[in-house]
């Protein structure tokens, strides 16, 4: 099968981009009549160029300087570079500021066409290309072919296109389309054809699309269902990864549809007002402060956004650093896919990078784990991106089918478990149908928070023992499910930090720290219990026997039933604990298996009246030891 390459002109305007392409293919991309009148490019044109074993989609782009945010739309998914300079010029303003973009953009190479060489000596063809061999030292195109060309005698065009084959097949290896993988097109054209409807036009970026498919246009949310299909100017029934698509679309009007926008997958694509990305300044540009505003052309979009440094005050020019971007609406983008900044005003190119995030949230005083998993997304390593992109997700919600688009990692079946096993994932299942995945550090972090807490609650009530689940639950609804919550709780208790139990959640190693006057009151109370029976007092009772530290008596009970030396039976009622183990063993001597007692034949048995035998009966109930059947309980286990 042939080889599918995306090829863009670049070059400044009237140094024959679009004649030379006519020359080439036998096209005329200047296609509107403003550009027929004027004699120069002002929006995109297409041309297509079958050579050998690879065939070219030609994306021929304005080069004066009023249209450079149109060049910007139409280099988006090139794979290789034509740089033209014209002889009788030589590099211009717009031929330095087109490479930029093309440096930005990383291309896979390309080839560099001295134009209108008929036009001057060969002394001074000579000393154009020496400036040029000078302006692209340390680009992808350093060790391009550097071919002369006149479109007037044709002298040039047969080695330009054999040089052309060789940069085709040279990066061919290196964009290999993977299998399986979302179909994703950025929209440079939308129009109506007679009889057909809306059609649109685009470089495919990544995968297949098929006459049928049901497709989704981003930002937007707008599902569209493939009617036809054209490439090189031929109905096809697929397009792919690296070819010009024209596709008919049934489901939307062509005025809806807008450049910037793109054609994809169902749910590939998640549009995004934030993204976090690695950018670095040209050397020339002026040094980025954050809060500054930028123009970020990505995709075929270009939108205003506010940057904002995650890890220094200031970008000087020629440096890199990763960088997040408040867009004034929002795009759809995927990991690791270029973008070009521009200043607002005066406008020029200042730098450009790669995504990191493409629905990013805000990064706050980002700490060392954070700082170390962003460049884990930087780098080379599947797995370390996937789980980068595991932890950055936070609680949002992570899942193996977004690993195309936050990781550039297929969500093959080796994947997860590998994650697992690192220790990196962690599976919380949240309902019988519902899995959240989350990384460990995630899930540690949380706990910091759940911790600090704690700590909070012990030191405003500190002779409570331990404090309800549902105070820890209320300050943390944000994390949605209780399962969430419980599986953090877990984690600490895993780790030693924190104690659960029936009475609720305490930091290990705190607890009640009672003062001399507070000890004598609690050993008191204590001893007032025991003596009371089960007739005991309530808690005005005790505050009133109480000579001092009344205020203390409510958390010296709790802390008194949290030890284990009362057993709260009812909201105001205590026994203490060998008085309600002693009950209990009165009543199983005196009731057999085969029958049961009521409330009265209790109230009688332990001479007592019913204000203390029916929530005795109620706390036994509850914990297990009584079975109620009507008016009757039974010992369960008889």
């Amino acid at each position: 099968m042939p080889a599918d390459l995306i090829l863009g002109t670049a070059g400044h305007v009237d140094h024959g981009k679009t004649s030379l392409i006519r020359a080439l293919t036998g096209v005329d991309t200047d296609r509107l009549p403003e550009e027929k009148r004027r004699g120069i490019t002002i929006d995109l044109g297409f041309a297509h160029l079958a050579l050998g074993d690879c065939r070219l989609g030609i994306v021929d782009v304005p080069g004066h300087e009023r249209f450079v945010r149109n060049m910007l739309a139409g280099a988006t998914g090139m794979d290789l570079a034509m740089l033209i300079v014209a002889a009788d010029e030589g590099v211009q303003e717009q031929t330095r500021e087109h490479l930029d973009v093309l440096r930005m953009l990383d291309l896979r190479g390309g080839v560099i066409v001295i134009t209108k060489v008929d036009l001057v000596s060969p002394e001074w063809i000579e000393l154009v290309e020496a400036e040029v061999k000078q302006l692209v030292q340390g680009t992808m195109l350093a060790s391009a072919a550097m071919v002369r060309t006149s479109t007037v005698s044709g002298n040039g065009l047969d080695r330009l296109r054999e040089e052309l084959l060789l940069a085709a097949q040279r990066a061919t290896p290196s964009i290999a389309a993977p299998l399986g993988v979302p179909f994703r097109m950025a929209i440079d054209r939308s129009f109506s054809v007679a009889g057909h409807g809306t059609v649109v036009t685009g470089s495919v970026a990544s995968g297949v699309a098929r006459l049928g498919d049901e497709l989704t246009i981003e930002p937007g949310g707008v599902a569209v269902r493939v009617r036809g299909l054209h490439h090189h100017d031929a109905a096809v029934d697929e397009v792919r990864r690296g070819q010009r698509a024209a596709i008919n679309l049934a489901g939307i009007h062509h005025d809806a549809v807008r450049r910037g926008q793109e054609l994809a997958t169902p749910g590939h694509l998640l549009p995004s007002k934030l993204l976090t990305a690695h950018v670095q300044l040209l050397a020339d540009a002026p040094p980025l402060k954050s809060r500054r505003r930028l123009r970020v052309h990505l995709g075929t979009a270009e939108v205003l956004a506010t940057a904002a440094l995650i890890d220094r005050v200031t970008l000087e020019p020629g440096e890199s650093a990763a960088v997040q971007l408040f867009l004034a609406e929002p795009v759809v983008a995927t990991w690791n896919q270029p973008l070009v900044l521009r200043s607002e005003a005066p406008v020029r190119t200042i730098g450009g990078g790669r995504i990191l995030e493409p629905n990013a949230a805000r990064l706050r005083r980002p700490d060392e784990r954070t700082l170390a998993h962003l460049a884990a997304l930087h780098g080379d390593d599947a797995q370390s991106r996937a789980a980068a992109s595991l932890f950055l997700a936070c609680w949002r919600g992570w899942q193996p089918a977004d690993l195309p688009r936050v990781a550039g990692v297929s969500a093959d079946a080796a994947l997860l478990p590998a994650l697992i096993g690192s220790g990196d994932l962690v599976e919380i299942r949240v309902t019988p149908t519902r899995i959240l995945r989350v990384h460990r550090q995630t899930i540690e972090q949380s706990g910091e928070q759940v911790a600090e807490l704690i700590g909070k609650l012990h030191a405003r009530q500190p002779l409570q023992v331990a404090f309800p689940r549902s105070a820890i639950y209320s300050a943390f609804t944000w994390l949605g499910e209780p399962a969430v919550l419980d599986a953090v709780l877990e984690d600490l208790r895993a780790a030693g930090r924190i104690q659960l139990s029936a009475r609720g959640v305490a930091l290990v190693g705190r607890g009640p720290k009672l003062s001399r006057a507070e000890q004598a009151l609690l050993s008191e109370l204590i001893g007032w219990f025991r003596a009371a029976g089960i007739q005991s007092p309530g808690l005005a009772e005790c505050q009133e026997r109480a000579t001092k530290n009344r205020a203390a008596v409510a958390q010296l009970l709790a802390l008194a039933t949290g030890a284990g030396d009362l057993v709260q039976i009812g909201a105001d009622y205590w026994l203490h604990a060998e008085v309600e183990q002693q009950a209990r063993q009165t009543v199983v001597a005196a009731f057999p298996p085969s029958s049961g007692f009521t409330v009265s034949q209790l109230r009688e048995l332990l001479g007592t009246t019913r204000k203390y035998a029916v929530p005795l009966c109620e706390y036994w109930d509850r914990v297990g030891f009584t079975e109620r059947t009507g008016d009757q309980r039974k010992v369960k286990g008889q």
